[in-house]
């Protein structure tokens, strides 16, 4: 057993203490679709009680992903739904590897990417991993309390051994890798031959493994679409009132649309989902009825 086996074993144990979109699937495919309001309408956060235990353990974790764990919140379902499509394919191979981006910054990607991989950890037969890939400004590792000091820049540069930079969430089954000091070269990073290495290496070796990529938006980021095409699959994060619609269908072009496995509304107004659907898109996409942040 590997040194990098044993250190996701070991994280993975409890531990104390966005206007429109212009595509479809390949061959008459639609990606799933779901709808997330603007977290400022969730209400008050809960406090931790009953109802909340085993979901998370570290009282570090930022507020609004404490929100996402509280079984009696709205956002607590939208996220197990989400995960669905992900974990049980209605059709082809489950995507172990996936980019979680968004086409320009203040999207809400980092949140949803940490967000789901929660729900990925808290289903009984699957185990998540983070990477938080975002090296011009990483933000994953604050959601979870955690700091920035080394992470997956440390693997790159220097070659530190990646089963050293594993650390726990406070989730049971959730790992991640922080992104380390922010280098001056991420581009150069993230497409090298040591990053496509890394990528073989996480995804190999547990078949109930889902490893998620927080990628810093495609627009400011060249390097976000050549990752992409490493990966086996892309959930793309657009904001209602944020995200153009020429650069949403740039990237899904750049990136082909069978990678598309997921598409994110997110902090659109539920009122106009229907007409948004039929007169913006012009496809006939399925969509949830169920909402998150």
């Amino acid at each position: 057993m590997g040194k990098l086996t044993k250190a996701f074993e070991k994280s993975y144990s409890p531990q104390k203490g966005e206007d429109a979109i212009d595509h479809t699937g390949s061959e008459g495919k639609s990606p799933e679709v779901d709808v997330f309001p603007s977290a400022s309408a969730t209400g008050p956060v809960p406090q931790k009680g009953p109802d909340l235990e085993g979901f998370f353990e570290n009282e570090k974790w930022n507020p609004r992903l404490k929100l996402t764990t509280d079984p009696h919140s709205p956002l607590f379902e939208s996220f197990r739904r989400l995960r669905m499509p992900i974990l049980y394919p209605s059709s082809g191979s489950k995507a172990k590897t996936i980019l979680v981006t968004s086409v320009g910054p203040n999207e809400g990607k980092g949140f949803i990417c940490a967000n789901l991989g929660v729900a990925i950890a808290q289903d009984i037969e699957h185990q998540a991993l983070l990477l938080d890939c975002d090296f011009r400004h990483p933000t994953l590792a604050g959601y979870f309390g955690l700091t920035n000091d080394a992470g997956l820049v440390d693997h790159l540069k220097d070659n530190v051994d990646l089963s050293l930079l594993i650390r726990k969430t406070g989730q049971p089954k959730l790992s991640m890798v922080p992104c380390g000091k922010p280098p001056e070269n991420p581009s150069e990073m993230l497409t090298s031959s040591k990053m496509i290495d890394l990528i073989r290496e996480v995804s190999e070796g547990y078949d109930d493994r889902i490893v998620l990529f927080d990628s810093p938006p495609s627009i400011v980021a060249s390097e976000t679409t050549i990752l992409a095409k490493q990966l086996d699959g892309v959930i793309l994060v657009v904001r209602h009132g944020v995200s153009k619609r020429e650069h949403v269908k740039k990237f899904v072009d750049a990136v082909g649309r069978d990678k598309i496995i997921g598409i994110i509304f997110n902090a659109y107004p539920e009122s106009t989902l229907e007409s948004f659907v039929d007169k913006k898109l012009g496809y006939g996409y399925e969509y949830g009825s169920y909402y998150a942040t």
